[in-house]
This record gives structure tokens, C-alpha cells and sequence, in this order.
């Protein structure tokens, strides 16, 4: 028996009706686009959190965690905004969301554990969403096809737990393909997997987490949501998205000096790196890819403004250590780093990095190397 199927019988009692896996993701560049209706370019992590379910039909949901001692009971039908704790709002969300949006579901015992390094970046809360929606529309018979669920994940996220989130990391969890990044459309959802093996190219892509704590990420990550919005109607676009890097220019200069152009000419310029970085392993050249990274950090770092000095710390001594290309990835104001690098300089680069945090005196962060891995999907029974 799976062993999240197994918790879940030592916690209610009688085995799960199935178990579901929703990956972690790290976003290779494309970073504050999907909110601004552009393009990304993100790969699913092996690391994930798995759900074990079984339906219930008396409207009542029990959720359990492995990681968590709070648990939740209720009932579906007095699921709110604002009326769950912590951890727990997230799968409340999720069900919250599909019966607003009248997807068939009822009540529901959840179980979920999870490999996801908690806090740092790589949307552990997006995986906790999708699992809990597959479980539930699966469950109750609703077909619902994925690019719904990415929504219904979103909205659960922006209106029940109150993260003015895009789609990304909804998206980058359920359409994710093995073996590849997910090019994403974050405007019409087209998704299209490109080729991204970097170990078939001699290379190894590192995620460093810095373990930095987050510095008002909530708070600043709606300011500058708030602050694109603005733009774009200033500009009279429905999003930036529509800004073209040729008219780039002529659009800062019909804004105020100040922040907001600084926060333009991120996302307009991170759109034309995403499309030169999908061009790039469309033709296999991945290498390429590295010096795009290290630009989408130095606009993350000045324009956008979301770095912080560990973040900072771990890029520089990458690329001081030989890596092809390094950046903040995620939201930001910590979380993780990642860095290009040949296969057999891993070592080199990790070392480097970890001297560097030993010698400012952070606390010493955690490496490890990825691989493009499957989305969401249903593992027990197969």
C-alpha cells in the first residue's frame, strides 16, 4: 500500500479511495509575468506532496497533515474566506472554489504529506490546491479538464486564501511533461512542453535554497501586482503583456518617473527573455540559456526590486564558481536561486556558495540538483 494511503487509514480509520501526486515547481525564467498575462517558463520538480482521499456524503470534510499537527473538521457548506487556519485554508479553498464555480463536489477526508521544502519558493501551497482538486472532482465524478482546475486552483489561492497569485504555479503543477519546461500562455493557457534535459547537454541545473526569510512578500508582492495594473491602464493595454520590447521605450516615457517604470521594463523585457530562452531549447542549445538567467536576475534585483543579500550572495558566488547562468526564481525576498552549471562543476559551484553564506555568517543553505519531472496525476490505485 502507498504510504500516504496507509497514514490515511491510521488517521480516519479505513482505507483512501485513491492517492494523487501534485509536484513542486521551479520557474526556469519568467518571473512576476503570469499576473500580467504573459509567458513562463517553469518545470516540475521531483519533490511533491501527495493526497490520499476518500469522498464523503454528508457534506462534512476532515483534512490531515503529516507535516502539521492542526487538522481541520467541518462542513463543506460553511467553507468562507477568512474561515480556516494556516495550512488548512488551502484545500478549504480548493473545495470552496469548485462548488462556487458549480463543479460537482461533497464532502471529503484528506490526508497529505509532502517533500516540498516548506517556505522556500517552490509553490508548495499551489501543490497542496491542485492534489485536493484532482481528489475531489475525481472523486465526485466531475470531469474537469486541467485548465480548469489550474483556474479553480487560482482562484482558491487569490479570493479564499487572499495571495494575489498568477497562474504559474497552478499551471506549472498539473501540465507539466517529464523531460521538458512548460512554455505557458498565462493569458490563453496554451501550454507547450520544450525539450529541457540538461544533463544530455553535459549540464545540471542547481536550486539553492537559501533559506532566507521571507521579508514581507505578501505585503510587496501586491504592491507591485498593484503597481502593473496601474501601468497598464495608464497605458491603456489590458495588461503588460501587450507591451512589446520595440515600444518599450515610448511606454516608460508616457509614465511617471519613478518605481512603476522600473517595474514596466522588468516585465516587458522577463517576456522577451522567456521567448528567447523557449527559442533557445526549441533548437537544443541550452547553454544559451544561462546568460538569460543572469539578466533576468539583474532586472529582478534593480527593477523589480525583490532580491535580498543572501539571494544576491548565492547568484554572484555561482557565477564567480563558473555557472553559465544564475537568478532569484519564485516571488522573491528570498526563497531560491538557481544556476546553470556543467555537470561536472555541481560540486564546485555548491562549495562556492556555501563559503560564501559562511563567510557573511547566513545560515548555511540547502542544494540539490533537478529534473524536469511529471505534473499532477493520480498514482494509487494506477
Amino acid at each position: 500500500m502507498n504510504d500516504t494511503a496507509a497514514a490515511f487509514h491510521t488517521a480516519f480509520g479505513y482505507p483512501p479511495e485513491g492517492v494523487w501526486t501534485a509536484p513542486g515547481r521551479i520557474n526556469l525564467i519568467g518571473e512576476h509575468t503570469d499576473y500580467n498575462d504573459g509567458y513562463v517558463l517553469p518545470i516540475a520538480l521531483s519533490q511533491a506532496l501527495t493526497a490520499a482521499a476518500a469522498r464523503r456524503t454528508d457534506g462534512r470534510v476532515r483534512f490531515r497533515s503529516l507535516q502539521s499537527p492542526e487538522g481541520f473538521d467541518g462542513r463543506l457548506a460553511d467553507l468562507a474566506p477568512g474561515s480556516t487556519p494556516a495550512w488548512v485554508a488551502y484545500p478549504a479553498g480548493a473545495l470552496w472554489a469548485a462548488a462556487e464555480a458549480g463543479t460537482r463536489v461533497d464532502g471529503l477526508d484528506l490526508l497529505v504529506d509532502s517533500t516540498i521544502p516548506a517556505g522556500a519558493g517552490l509553490s508548495s501551497s499551489a501543490a497542496l490546491v491542485c492534489a485536493t482538486l484532482l481528489a475531489a472532482t475525481g472523486l465526485h465524478g466531475s470531469a474537469t479538464p486541467l485548465e480548469k482546475v489550474a483556474r479553480l486552483a487560482q482562484r482558491a489561492e487569490n479570493t479564499f486564501v487572499g495571495m494575489p497569485c498568477g497562474i504559474m504555479d497552478q499551471a506549472a503543477s498539473l501540465l507539466s511533461v517529464e523531460g521538458h519546461a512548460l512554455f505557458l500562455d498565462t493569458r490563453t493557457l496554451v501550454a507547450e512542453p520544450v525539450p529541457f534535459a540538461p544533463r544530455e547537454h553535459g549540464l545540471a541545473l542547481l536550486v539553492i535554497d537559501t533559506r532566507a526569510p521571507h521579508r514581507l512578500v505578501e505585503s510587496a508582492y501586491a504592491d507591485r501586482r498593484r503597481s502593473c495594473e496601474e501601468a497598464a491602464r495608464a497605458l491603456g493595454v489590458a495588461a503588460l503583456r501587450d507591451v512589446t520590447e520595440s515600444g518599450l521605450g515610448s511606454a516608460l516615457a508616457a509614465l511617471p518617473e519613478g518605481a512603476v517604470r522600473h517595474r514596466v521594463r522588468h516585465v516587458v523585457t522577463e517576456n522577451a527573455r522567456v521567448l528567447a530562452a523557449a527559442d533557445l531549447l526549441r533548437a537544443g542549445d541550452v547553454r544559451s540559456v544561462g546568460p538569460l538567467l543572469t539578466a533576468s536576475h539583474a532586472s529582478l534585483r534593480d527593477d523589480y526590486e525583490v532580491s535580498v543579500p543572501e539571494v544576491d550572495a548565492a547568484v554572484d558566488a555561482a557565477l564567480a564558481a563558473g555557472a553559465l547562468g544564475a537568478r532569484i526564481t519564485g516571488g522573491g525576498f528570498g526563497g531560491c536561486v538557481i544556476a546553470l552549471v556543467e555537470a561536472d562543476g555541481r560540486e564546485t559551484c555548491s562549495a562556492a556558495v556555501r563559503t560564501a553564506y559562511r563567510e557573511r555568517g547566513f545560515t548555511a543553505p540547502a542544494v540539490f540538483e533537478a529534473a524536469p519531472a511529471a505534473g499532477a496525476h493520480r498514482v494509487h490505485p494506477a
